[in-house]
């Protein structure tokens, strides 16, 4: 199985090749790219360099895995995008893997609690809660768009370590330290692992697959939990009106 991975859901863009045997899998190629850039500048770029590298025939892709949010509004629509061409260019299925999902995946085998959070603005993250049995992700709490406060309340019970990461850990690692977990054992990720990977998307990927979790390209839509900054001012100004 050839699995075709993107993520250009957050201030990362990743592209990656993940193959599955019936017991191994590995990554043959990834090409993530954390800079002031617009996705839609660089994810096709990188995805063409990627293919060039490794001579890849897009035919042999059994499927195309995309971080479907939630995330950045705009990075989320060049990835759906991006994806759902491909999809329909190449008449191959999608899987749908939710963003923190993907981010959680990192730490796969971790025996601590998972807590990754993306910087939502406006005081919240995303976020979802999880662990890890084996190589498989267990969902404790789905993703969700809360304030860090209310993740805090979330949290007070768990008994083992929680281990935080994503781009909302530089936002929020202080007050999660010193205030809202202050007394509870938590660490917070190595650099190399704490934003999303196209390779992790992909190796949870072959799970979904193998359990029959995917959809056509023509369905799938992202999970944006939130509405837009602008569809929320348009609200604000029609209730003026």
């Amino acid at each position: 199985m050839r699995i075709l991975a993107l993520d250009s859901s957050g201030l990362v863009a990743s592209v990656a090749i993940v193959e599955a045997g019936p017991v191994e899998q590995e990554t043959i190629a990834e090409y993530t790219v954390n800079y002031k850039k617009t996705h839609s500048q660089t994810l096709l770029p990188m995805l063409d360099e990627v293919a060039k590298m490794i001579e890849l025939d897009m035919e042999s892709i059994d499927a195309i895995a995309v971080a479907a949010g939630p995330g950045s509004f705009t990075g989320l629509r060049i990835g759906s995008a991006t994806a759902k061409g491909l999809g329909l260019a190449l008449k191959k299925p999608l899987i749908h893997i939710p963003t923190l999902e993907g981010l959680a995946y990192n730490l796969c085998g971790t025996d601590k609690i998972v807590c990754p959070i993306m910087d939502a603005r406006r005081g919240q993250v995303y976020t979802g809660i999880y662990e890890f049995d084996g190589d498989e992700l267990v969902i404790l709490e789905d993703q969700m768009a809360i304030s860090v406060e209310k993740l805090g309340e979330k949290l007070q019970n768990v008994e083992k370590e929680i281990i935080f990461l994503g781009d909302g850990v530089p936002v929020f690692r202080d007050v999660l330290e010193n205030r809202i977990m202050s007394g509870k054992k938590v660490s917070f990720a190595p650099a190399n692992m704490n934003r999303q990977r196209a390779a992790s998307v992909g190796a949870l990927a072959v799970a979904y697959y193998r359990a029959g979790k995917i959809e056509t390209a023509a369905e799938h839509q992202p999970d944006y939990l939130r509405v837009s900054q602008a569809e929320r001012e348009r609200k604000e100004r029609l209730g003026h009106d």
